[in-house]
């Protein structure tokens, strides 16, 4: 016994701790391929292996009993290192001490427990089923787990793959689809939507901006719509709709009338509705023909009106009727009556032509022929200036029948008219007008007057074409105040009107019967 103890070699913890890093296994490099190799110390297939052979050790209480201790008791040597492990017996030989150590069962029993390094102080190698480590090889061998993948069929590896890649066309297609709709609705919807959100640019410009000055154009019949793209063309307003918007949105009903108007760049859309509103801002460039004047009469107020020389309009007068494309011996009765708005800058022979065309523009409303034209306009002068507009249609039947007779038409605007007294404000003729042999005398002539006598209105021009029945040779105006007529059927009953008309006259002295 003393000599055993004597023998056996003193503890020495550092020579313990280099047999314990000397003993270590080599560093192997994983490769994911079949482990056929011995289970690492420490893994829990070595511990399945070791507990399977626990079994055949049984009859020998004392190994067991040490191997059960090993297993859970950690020792003194790993406090030493710092890093508490788990000590486990040893099962199958690896390298140096711990080999001989576990080789032969009977030494363990023999109660020697100093000469052998304690499996216990082996370091537990890492369990390659539960933990990873770093690996090389391909890049699928970074996703996929080949202790796991290496026993499955390569057919479900490539249904896996296919799987994946259908999923991935799927979502890339629903993505698309997503885009492309987008796309769709910006385009279409773009505007819309970036006015509802706020995005756009305003609609309108801002209050204070406006600057410089332009000419606004509207011309006859103009609404809401026409204007605001009028106003948007000359650079008035920022949109082409804002103006209109702006009427519907706030209830706006406005009346607008032709003309030129001064207005500014940069105008809000309310801005520009009070300058339109406002007659200091409209350019007076209009001029106007009155219903049975004549041409004699209105030139000097188309003149006046438009700023030009009366000359000018003398001059484009007496070009004649054929620079107008009118087959008549002259333009009286050409120039229609109505108001005319025109651009600056226009010539006198434009606004006779104007007013020409204007005329032709009621001839063809009225169902004239070309060829009658000049017919119809000249009894269309008598009846402007005899009648009432009420009583146009019995003028016209009244000459419409002395015409089929042939007798004489005997009106007094046609002697007035030839003599040079039309305009003088009276309504009997005096005996000079009456008698003299112009050619638009009907008191002289039978028939009509070689050219019309004044400028007739679309109602005159109706009549015109279209008389009212009745067998009248007679009319006479008993009351010039009312315009009251008389129409009769013979001479008889036309001398009782006449009467009647004289007692008016002798009561109005100043009513314009005649001229003394």
């Amino acid at each position: 016994m003393p000599e055993r103890e004597s023998a056996s070699p003193q503890h020495d913890p550092d020579a313990r701790l280099g047999d314990l890093f000397e003993n270590l296994p080599d560093p192997m490099q994983q490769s994911p391929t079949v482990d056929n190799t011995p289970p690492a110390p420490g893994s829990r297939r070595a511990a399945r292996e070791a507990a399977a052979r626990s079994g055949a050790r049984a009859e020998d209480p004392s190994v067991g009993t040490r191997e059960t201790e090993a297993q859970t008791t950690p020792s003194e040597h790993d406090e030493g290192l710092g890093t508490p492990t788990r000590a486990v017996p040893v099962s199958a030989p690896t390298a140096g001490a711990g080999a001989a150590a576990s080789a032969e069962p009977g030494a363990r029993s023999s109660g020697s427990t100093t000469d052998t390094p304690r499996a216990a102080e082996v370091p537990r190698a890492e369990d390659p089923e539960t933990e990873t480590s770093p690996r090389s090889g391909s890049l699928d061998d970074l996703f996929h787990d080949d202790s796991r993948d290496h026993d499955k069929p390569a057919a479900q590896k490539k249904k896996r793959r296919t799987g994946c890649l259908v999923a991935l066309i799927i979502v890339l297609a629903v993505i698309g689809g997503i885009v492309a709709g987008g796309v769709w609705a910006w385009n279409t919807y773009g505007d819309k939507i970036s006015d509802a959100m706020g995005w756009g640019e305003p609609a309108d410009w801002e209050a204070g901006q406006a600057t410089g000055e332009v000419l606004v154009t509207i011309e006859e019949g103009d609404t809401g719509g026409p204007v605001s793209t009028a106003l948007f063309d000359a650079g008035v307003t920022r949109t082409e709709d804002v103006f209109y918007d702006y009427l519907v949105n706030e209830n706006i009903a406005v009346t607008f009338y032709p003309g030129i108007y001064r207005l500014q760049e940069k105008m809000t859309a309310e801005a520009a509705l009070e300058a339109l509103q406002n007659p200091e801002n409209k350019m007076e460039n209009s001029a106007s023909v009155s219903e049975g004047a004549t041409i004699e009469s209105s030139l000097p107020t188309i003149a006046e009106s438009l700023g030009m020389p009366v000359e000018d309009f003398q001059a484009a007068i007496d070009l004649g009727p054929a620079a107008y494309g009118v087959d008549a011996q002259s333009l009286e009765g050409w120039l229609f009556p109505a108001v005319y708005t025109f651009d600056p800058g226009v010539t006198a022979q434009q606004v006779i032509q104007r007013m020409v065309d204007r005329t032709r523009e009621s001839l063809n409303a009225a169902g004239v022929p070309a060829e009658d034209a000049q017919r119809i306009l000249t009894i269309a002068s008598i009846i402007q200036r005899e009648g009432a507009t009420a009583d146009f249609a019995k003028v016209s039947r009244v000459i419409q029948n002395r015409l089929d007779i042939d007798m004489k038409l005997q009106m007094d605007s046609t002697a007035q008219y030839g003599y040079g007294s039309l305009h003088e404000g009276v309504v009997s003729s005096s005996a000079e007008a009456l008698a003299d042999p112009n050619p638009w005398n009907t008191y002289v002539n039978v028939g009509l007057p070689v050219t019309p006598i004044a400028s007739p209105s679309d109602a005159a021009i109706k009549a015109a074409m279209s008389p009212a029945d009745g067998p009248w040779l007679y009319f006479v105006t008993i009351n010039l105040a009312t315009g009251e007529t008389q129409f009769s059927e013979t001479y008889e009953e036309h001398l009782q009107g006449v009467e009647k008309w004289e007692k008016w006259c002798q009561e109005n002295p100043d009513g314009g019967c005649s001229a003394g």
